[in-house]
């Protein structure tokens, strides 16, 4: 620990006196100081033990003394030393009545007594302190660099819990707690995944304190990596501002978990290639080779039902940065394996069925279609989620993630599963402007005639398909006679230059008089 007005007066060679503010002697010695000036204040940082002898001081007058001492205290000066037997046999009454005054520890200094030899001490204790400090921090640098290695961020933790008296968690790049040490502590680092995610906002390094009545104790905030947004973070909760050795600790600790993070960057780097690689040979409806090549990096995801989500962003990979974490980190809190790949613009997600990762797309594209609700905007991510397949069908789960892509693209919506295309009714597909193009083009000829009077074929061929060409029925919807009907169609198959008997022309004739409904 550092010097303190206590230890200097226990110093045998010494030969210090207290003559005032006896309760205050546990406070640290910053540094001794000589001064004799009237107000040496202005040279004064806190924390000095400021050695006088009164050359100038009028340290008999009550009332300049009071004013002296209380601009010492007010200067953080922790204690008074005085030389004896030089311009005063004993120390002035007036300077002691001051001093007890207000509590400011004063020390009677013998005239054997150099205050180089005081200065001397103070500097002696305050490098010793400080060598304890640094061979303390180096032996917490090898204890967590072994924990690290035995066990892993856990380890470090645990580790660096021990160091500092308190506990210490490990963020992941969502904000997530990953590993709390002790187990009590997870509650407590639940509790700042909101100053968490400000700190990692700001780039790396940063780091910020989070304290006050509100706060059962005092936790210091670290960003973990070297890239512009960090990619973790660490706390530190301590009963108590952090003494020298636990600072080592705690930079130590930061500097390893960074090395980590890195290093599990590089890491997950090379599993994306693999990544690519095994997408591909899934497409290429070649699973064995793909099972081959993934081994055991992606468990059992490959033999189970799995979604395969395609997204967009107009920024590009840094657009989808956001959602890629969110499915990372909610498919590593539930332990399930996940194959993202970056594709050009893309991103490809292979993820379990109804698990974490799939239910975590669903939710950001809740959360960003509210926002985009909120303000009125249109999204800059889009995403389509396939139904579930197996390996043998993922080019069938990409082409439906495809087709999901676009009809959320077309519609104006962050996600669209297949199931909702299936379950739904094709009629919506039809507001597209090519549809919409089309339909004009093929009936324009039929809506030209019926303007000249001299018809209702367009109607006509409405009731007519809508009865499944039965005569009878269409005529009565119509209020006309079947043979009148019968001549209507035929001028429609005469204007149109098209067979009515063929399904595709009957199918399509249906569609562009759905198409055009609706204006």
């Amino acid at each position: 620990m550092p010097p303190t007005l206590a230890s200097l007066v226990h110093h045998s060679a010494l030969k210090l006196a207290v003559r005032a503010g006896e309760d205050r002697l546990d406070v640290p010695v910053r540094w001794a100081h000589v001064s004799e000036l009237a107000d040496p204040v202005p040279y004064m940082e806190g924390g000095e033990l400021l050695l006088i002898t009164a050359l100038k001081l009028d340290a008999e007058n009550p009332e300049s003394m009071r004013r002296y001492v209380k601009r010492l205290v007010g200067a953080g000066v922790v204690g008074l030393g005085f030389a004896v037997g030089v311009n005063y046999e004993d120390i002035p009454g007036a300077l002691v009545d001051a001093a007890r005054e207000e509590g400011l520890p004063l020390l009677e200094v013998p005239r054997r007594t150099p205050f180089l030899a005081i200065s001397k001490a103070v500097s002696a204790a305050i490098a010793a302190d400080q060598y304890r400090a640094v061979t303390a921090g180096f032996a917490a640098q090898r204890e967590l660099t072994k924990q690290a290695l035995a066990e892993g961020p856990e380890g470090l933790l645990t580790a660096l819990a021990a160091q500092v008296d308190g506990w210490a968690a490990l963020y992941d790049a969502s904000g997530a707690v990953v590993a709390t040490a002790p187990e009590w502590a997870v509650r407590r680092a639940a509790r700042l995944t909101a100053d968490v995610e400000r700190l990692r906002e700001r780039p790396a390094p940063a780091s910020s304190v989070v304290g006050g009545p509100e706060h059962e104790d005092r936790v210091e905030l670290h960003s973990l990596g070297t890239g512009r947004r960090p990619r973790a973070a660490l706390a530190v909760g301590t009963a108590a501002a952090l003494g020298t050795a636990e600072r080592y600790a705690v930079h130590s600790a930061i500097a390893l978990l960074t090395l980590t993070t890195e290093r599990s960057r590089s890491l997950h780097a090379a599993e994306q290639r693999i990544g690519a690689a095994v997408l591909r040979m899934l497409l290429a409806g070649q699973p064995d080779h793909a099972r081959a090549v993934a081994g055991d990096l992606y468990g059992g995801l490959l033999d189970a039902p799995f979604r395969t989500m395609v997204a967009e962003s107009d920024a590009g990979q840094a657009g989808l940065a956001g959602l890629t974490e969110t499915v990372e980190a909610a498919a590593a809190r539930a332990g399930e394996a996940v194959l993202v790949v970056p594709e050009g613009e893309r991103l490809v997600v292979l993820a379990a069925d109804g698990g974490a990762a799939v239910a975590a797309c669903g939710e950001y594209a809740a959360e960003r279609e509210a926002a985009r609700k909120a303000t009125t905007e249109e999204d800059d991510i889009v995403l389509g989620l396939s139904a579930p397949a197996g390996p043998i069908a993922a080019a069938a789960a990409y082409k439906q993630a495809e087709q999901s892509l676009s009809v959320a693209r077309r519609r104006g919506r962050v996600m669209v599963e297949h199931e909702q295309l299936a379950a739904g009714s094709v009629l919506p597909l039809l507001a597209d402007d090519a549809v919409r193009a089309f339909a004009d083009g093929l009936l324009r000829a039929l809506h030209e005639h019926d303007a000249t009077g001299r018809g209702d074929l367009v109607a006509s061929l409405r009731a007519w398909l809508s009865r499944h060409g039965q005569w009878d029925a269409a005529a009565a919807d119509l209020g006309v006679h079947r043979h009148t009907l019968r001549y209507r169609m035929r001028r429609v198959e005469e204007i149109l230059g098209r067979s009515l008997d063929d399904p595709d022309v009957r199918m399509e004739l249906w569609l562009a008089l759905k198409a055009t409904s609706s204006e």
